[in-house]
């Protein structure tokens, strides 16, 4: 027995990754996991060692660093923006491994600018984290919420001292049953503010716990009513991040020569796949919002996994003047950042500047040339679908075998 538990732990220290209390990132520890991966799996690690990030910036952004994943960068553009932020041309970089994104967001672009570009709206601008308080029944759970607004000035200022720049806006309620559900609203600057709110509400209810007049059985930090990275009904209506708009409209002389199609018909194909949306379940009808926007996350350092929400979107078109049609995308929880996180590392600062985007006072104007890069996406695919261009560009641009 004796020597079979020693066995077990020798088995583990042999199993643990390496890593240092200090120095994680320095250049011994990194070849050590790299040897370590090549000793567990018998593969030789030619490229993944390949970057040029400067190691000890990496403390924040991961663990158990290795090395760094490749991802092709294409530039689309010019793209024209109408917009209070994004004002004039942008070059807007997009890292992918799929081929003709690159090219069908180029023709949106194109297109665009042949209209007189895009306008772009931000119509709202606010941040969640979304605690659940417990009571033993609804009329205390029905008290404490009366509580909560009484002394929301209170909870606002305790929020407020853990951070520089959130600002808590307002706290939602919505009851139900013995449970009472809050969404703290934060304004969070140029940094998408998860963190950020998390802390601060945090605080928040502790203090809320220890001044609650009345008994509070049990809290959870978060309820998942923020819907923290998943596309949700009550961001479409609430907002999480930006609310966004982009819109345009086409003449129908660039519906013909460019998509080879009119508004008439664009249209028509729009209402039947919104129907087909709504038949899925979905709570977006956009037609592939998630490419250009999960392409520009990765080149500009934001944090992928927000394109669950982030890409979730309303597409609307409406045939005017006689043959034009106007096109319009509204983002409602575009989670984007110009600080903090993954924006300061090398490629990602790079790729911001190229849209004069990295830094502080920089966000909004992000927010627009992103949702002006989703309706330019849009516009070209549904021009595809129904000019049958959708399989030929994929065959001619989309393999490599």
């Amino acid at each position: 027995m004796y020597n079979q538990v020693n066995e077990l732990e020798r088995n583990k220290m042999n199993n643990t990754i390496p890593r240092a209390k200090s120095g994680n990132n320095s250049p011994e520890m990194i070849k050590k996991r790299q040897d370590f991966v090549i000793e567990k799996t018998g593969m030789q690690i030619k490229n993944i060692n390949h970057y040029t990030i400067e190691t000890e910036k990496l403390k924040g952004n991961i663990e158990n660093f290795i090395g760094a994943a490749q991802v092709p960068i294409g530039i689309a553009g010019p793209l024209l923006v109408n917009g209070k932020y994004a004002q004039g041309e942008f070059y807007v970089p997009l890292a992918t491994t799929e081929g003709s994104l690159v090219a069908s967001y180029n023709r949106g672009m194109k297109i665009l600018y042949e209209c007189g570009g895009a306008t772009t709206t931000i119509s709202d601008d606010v941040m969640q984290r979304a605690p659940v308080f417990i009571f033993k029944n609804a009329r205390e759970a029905k008290n404490f919420g009366r509580w909560i607004k009484e002394n929301f000035h209170e909870i606002k200022n305790i929020a407020e001292k853990t951070t520089r720049i959130g600002k808590l806006r307002d706290i939602e309620q919505y009851p139900l049953n013995k449970f009472l559900f809050l969404r703290f609203n934060y304004h969070t600057g140029d940094a998408a503010g998860q963190n950020m709110t998390t802390k601060a509400t945090f605080f928040a209810c502790e203090w809320i716990r220890s001044n609650y007049p009345h008994e509070i059985n049990h809290y959870l930090l978060e309820s998942n009513l923020a819907t923290d990275k998943k596309a949700s009904k009550i961001n479409m209506l609430r907002t999480r991040g930006k609310r966004v708009t982009a819109e345009a409209v086409i003449p129908k002389f660039i519906l013909k020569t460019q998509l080879r199609s009119s508004s008439q018909v664009l249209q028509r194909g729009l209402q039947i796949t919104t129907i087909a949306s709504f038949m899925a379940g979905s709570v977006s009808n956009t037609y592939h919002s998630a490419n250009g926007i999960t392409a520009m996350f990765i080149a500009t350092g934001q944090d992928v996994a927000n394109v669950a929400e982030s890409s979730a979107g309303v597409l609307f078109s409406e045939r005017i003047n006689e043959g034009d049609l106007y096109c319009s995308i509204t983002i409602p929880s575009l989670i984007v950042a110009t600080f903090g996180g993954g924006t300061g590392l090398a490629t990602q600062k790079e790729c911001l500047e190229v849209m004069d985007c990295y830094g502080s006072g920089k966000v909004k104007k992000l927010a627009e040339i992103i949702a002006a890069t989703a309706l330019a996406g849009e516009i070209s695919l549904m021009g595809a679908h129904y000019a049958k261009e959708w399989v030929d560009s994929h065959e001619k641009l989309g393999r490599n075998r």
